[in-house]
């Protein structure tokens, strides 16, 4: 019996559910004689007669040392459910059980503290899924999928981590890894034949191959930029002069008064941040120092903030109210990296002229009045619009580890592009399709070292 299997026959628990007063807890037992366990302290039903997947009522009990008379006598820790699950069928695949206690900070420790007493250990962060996953209940992309679905604070994510979690992105890999596993083994058997100077393995249908996985590979890592914002929220600076109506503009998006509001120019001296979810999506809005020239030392540091903002945003609202605060911000825009999306949008239309139309060049312009909230649905729209617009693909890589791999996958399938165009040998070619191989078995969790799961689970949290 390796160490693996040792390990994993330790009986660990947890609580489940945030920490804190509540009306329920849940504390998760999992491992060879959890139920047997729980049972020795659990008064209600036989658990190790009971069905798997069947709930029972009972009281957790403690025994405590009390006199000669009564060495023993029974405490009561609290009213409880108990949800038992059997092997195989259980989320760990191994016997589980559920205790739903009451939400007090001291039932909870004293029931977690019987349960060490009994033999089991606390878990580990992540230790339930890690044992999921090398018990093959799935692979390494859905064991990330069940963490980012718990973190995930909007429609998007909590899309895009389910897609994984149900298999969506592991199946599209495994296809590829399938066809590539075969052409391997093709030119593998060519090497053992190697001075016979025969070729199992067509080089045309190889490149067709070849070409095919990297026209597949390519739209995953292009989604990157995409997935990673659904994740993590798109950063949206909202830039210009001062007084033009910025901190106006990210109140009324917000709903809330999160920055002041004055008409001396120059209130903003840092940059400020709040997040809103638009159709789905996680929007991060950053309200930044007007840019202007100025000796003001501390809004000076504001301003610099602002530039540094904008060029990390993935969308920049240029905002303006005049003319001239337009050629301002087209300056500015100037200066970015062309990966950006840039939004002009003109403020103030209740009480200002519209400009003329010279004076907008082929800029799009959205008119807005951020005091008044007129136009604010056709920029919020506009928004989303250009999110959606960087997704090619359903499937949306999220992770950067498999963002990595991926890459590197596609490094190596290049190389056995170029290797076929050059007419090198089998052995040379065999050594990059293993080596695409690796990377696209290191994202599922085919090929896995444990340090890659000691730094992947030690993320999760503790009960999960």
């Amino acid at each position: 019996m390796n160490t693996s299997e040792i390990y994993q026959q330790e009986i660990i628990c947890a609580l489940a559910t945030p920490s804190g007063v509540g009306a329920i807890a849940v504390i998760r037992v999992s491992g060879l004689g959890s139920i047997a366990l729980v049972n020795s302290v659990f008064k209600g039903k036989d658990l190790e007669k009971a069905e798997s997947h069947t709930v029972h009522f009972g009281t957790i009990n403690s025994t405590t040392d009390t006199s000669d008379a009564q060495p023993f006598a029974a405490e009561v820790i609290d009213e409880v459910l108990v949800t038992v699950f059997k092997t195989p069928r259980s989320f760990t695949k191994e016997d589980s059980v559920e205790i739903s206690c009451h939400g007090s900070d001291y039932i909870i420790r004293q029931i977690l503290k019987l349960l060490i007493q009994k033999g089991a250990r606390i878990a580990k962060p992540g230790e339930f899924t890690q044992r999921a996953f090398l018990n093959g209940q799935f692979d390494l992309v859905q064991a990330e999928a069940v963490a980012d679905l718990i973190a995930a604070d909007s429609e998007a994510s909590h899309r895009t981590a389910l897609n994984h979690l149900r298999g969506g992105f592991s199946k599209k890999l495994a296809s590829l890894r399938t066809e590539l596993i075969h052409f391997a083994s093709l030119i593998e058997l060519e090497l053992d034949f190697g001075e016979e100077d025969v070729e199992f393995a067509q080089r045309d249908d190889l490149k067709r191959l070849i070409e095919a996985l990297l026209n597949t590979i390519e739209p995953l890592i292009d989604s990157f930029d995409f997935g990673n914002a659904v994740k993590e929220g798109v950063p949206v600076a909202i830039i210009g002069s001062p007084n033009v109506g910025k901190s106006t503009l990210l109140n009324s998006l917000l709903n809330e008064e999160k920055a002041i509001v004055t008409s001396i120019a120059g209130t903003t001296r840092d940059v400020i941040e709040d997040t809103i979810v638009l159709d789905g999506l996680k929007f991060r809005f950053i309200d930044t120092a007007g840019i202007r020239e100025t000796t003001d030392l501390v809004e000076s540091i504001g301003i610099e903030r602002s530039k540094d903002a904008m060029e990390k945003a993935d969308i920049v609202i240029f905002l303006f109210d005049s003319e001239e605060t337009l050629k301002e911000n087209q300056q500015l825009a100037a200066l970015l990296s062309d990966d950006k999306h840039i939004l002009f949008v003109l403020n103030k239309i209740d009480i200002s002229q519209a400009l003329p139309e010279e004076s907008l060049g082929e800029c799009e312009i959205l008119p807005i009045s951020a005091k008044n909230q007129i136009g604010l649905k056709a920029l919020t729209d506009k928004l989303v619009s250009l999110v959606h617009s960087q997704s090619a693909t359903d499937t949306v890589v999220t992770n950067l580890r498999h963002y990595e791999h991926l890459l590197k996958t596609q490094e190596a399938l290049t190389d056995v592009l170029h290797g076929l165009a050059t007419g090198i040998t089998g052995d040379f070619l065999a050594q990059d399709i293993r080596l695409s191989l690796h990377h696209l078995g290191e994202i599922t969790g085919t090929i896995v070292t444990d340090d890659l799961l000691e730094n992947i689970f030690r993320k999760f949290c503790i009960g999960k």
